[in-house]
């Protein structure tokens, strides 16, 4: 049942109500139908000739539809923002903004669906389901540790690429901003042991991305503590981090594995006290990523850090997923990609690393979303590294 007028126009004098009433999307054509002939071209009878062409060669879908400049943005609604498990209907809001985001900044169409089912299986089957009306999957908001398994299984059953943002989005811009990070503190990438709170969908994919970086060591936690071979209790997922971090063999709290660090990033809506930044290394990173507050206030955070970057936008260096997403799929769909690579991503980061140039500076390792050059240099570093490892089809 639609509100009540009066609740309608209370809930309209807030300006975040007013931007999102209707909506914040609308279909439009992009052929005129002005007369017969267009009707019968745009319809049937003429329709049916581009059918049939495609019915004889399928490949033809993407030079005649959509799509191939389509995106399918997907959630069951389990984890939203920082929100939690709200349901489908509470997660559509950020599922427009999410296609929003794909047109504003890369000229990305995409459809927001979001989901009445979060079985794993009755996931995976329906996107199967729904993959031939789109050139791309990216999955959203979906609870850990059911992504992991729902990515992996539509990544092999599908030849379109797949990408779940809250994973591989914050790594690449993470990666990208840790990068300049180090370059302006003069500390090798690979001698750096950087410790990451949280061991959900964001805080294993950034702890991957930096792996394959090069990064010195990684100490992860979750709420129990340290993560580390032999712990009781770890599912499958934290059992193959836990072989492939911690090779100091930490075990504790988030807090301890801060001693003598050079990185700490918080991905877990946790809190970390200051006297423990304190014991990090000189010229510490700090990026306190929970939203909507960070693990430790920045300005705290800046009497112990070189650099400091959070989640939010009224900060400096915010770590914000808009930077890589859009950019990453206008690579990958105008190449025609059947999929986005671990190196893809690593290309990604990059080239957004690389827009900051030589303005390096504490407060400025990453880019503006609405710099212009973030996009054009993401999609073509993903584009390239496409073509170069042959998951290209253009």
């Amino acid at each position: 049942m639609a509100g009540k007028p009066d609740q309608i126009r209370d809930y309209d004098a807030d300006p975040a109500f007013a931007l999102h009433r209707g909506g914040k999307l609308e279909v439009r054509s992009t052929v005129p139908v002005r007369d017969n002939d267009d009707l019968s071209l745009a319809y049937t009878p003429g329709v049916a000739r581009v059918c049939m062409a495609i019915a004889d060669d399928p490949d033809l879908v993407d030079d005649y539809t959509w799509v191939s400049n389509v995106v399918a943005v997907i959630s069951d609604g389990t984890a939203v923002l920082g929100l939690g498990d709200i349901g489908p209907a509470a997660a559509m809001p950020v599922m427009e903004g999410k296609a929003l985001l794909f047109k504003q900044f890369a000229g990305v169409d995409s459809v927001p669906i979001c989901l009445d089912c979060t079985d794993a299986d009755e996931l995976v089957e329906t996107v199967i389901r729904l993959a031939p009306s789109f050139g791309g999957i990216n999955l959203e908001d979906i609870s850990a540790p059911r992504c992991f398994e729902v990515e992996d299984r539509l990544r092999a059953a599908l030849d379109i690429p797949v990408f779940h943002d809250d994973q591989h989005g914050t790594a690449i811009v993470s990666l990208a901003a840790l990068r300049n990070a180090a370059r302006l503190t003069g500390k090798p990438f690979s001698e750096m042991r950087a410790v990451v709170a949280g061991a959900g969908a964001s805080g294993v994919a950034v702890s991957r991305i930096l792996l394959n970086a090069g990064i010195g060591d990684i100490a992860v936690s979750d709420s129990k503590g340290l993560i580390y071979e032999g712990r009781d209790g770890l599912n499958p997922v934290k059992q193959a981090l836990a072989r492939d971090t911690n090779r100091a063999g930490l075990k504790g709290s988030t807090e301890d594995a801060l001693d003598g660090a050079d990185v700490f990033i918080g991905l877990s809506g946790g809190t970390i006290r200051e006297d423990c930044l304190d014991a990090m290394a000189d010229d510490a990173i700090v990026f306190a990523l929970s939203n909507p507050d960070p693990e430790i206030h920045p300005e705290i955070a800046r009497r112990h850090a070189r650099v400091v970057a959070t989640g939010r936008s009224d900060f400096p260096n915010q770590i914000n997923n808009v930077l890589a997403f859009p950019g990453v799929f206008r690579g990958a769909l105008d190449v025609r990609a059947h999929s986005i690579t671990e190196d893809m991503k690593l290309a990604a980061a990059e080239a957004l690393a690389g827009v900051v140039g030589d303005d390096l500076s504490a407060d400025y390792v990453i880019p503006s979303p609405f710099d212009e050059r973030v996009a054009p240099a993401v999609s073509k570093a993903v584009a390239d590294q496409a073509r170069k490892e042959g998951v290209a089809r253009l």
